[in-house]
């Protein structure tokens, strides 16, 4: 386990992706901006970004509306 921070809160995860994380947390990737220390990673690269330790995370969630 390790601990990161998400939008400000710790939490402790197995994940060791940012695409397990995404999962983990049942977020659809197609409606949500991930970044990790301050650099936004692009949903190609999810399955290949690694989590560390410490990491503070920041994820936007689109709603769509009218």
């Amino acid at each position: 386990m390790k601990s990161i921070l998400i939008n400000g809160k710790a939490r402790q995860t197995a994940a060791l992706t940012v695409s397990e994380l995404v999962k983990e947390l049942a977020l659809d990737p197609a409606r949500i901006a991930f970044e990790r220390n301050g650099e936004i990673v692009r949903k190609p690269l999810y399955g290949e970004t690694p989590l560390d330790d410490g990491d503070k995370i920041e994820i936007v969630h689109f709603v769509g509306g009218g």
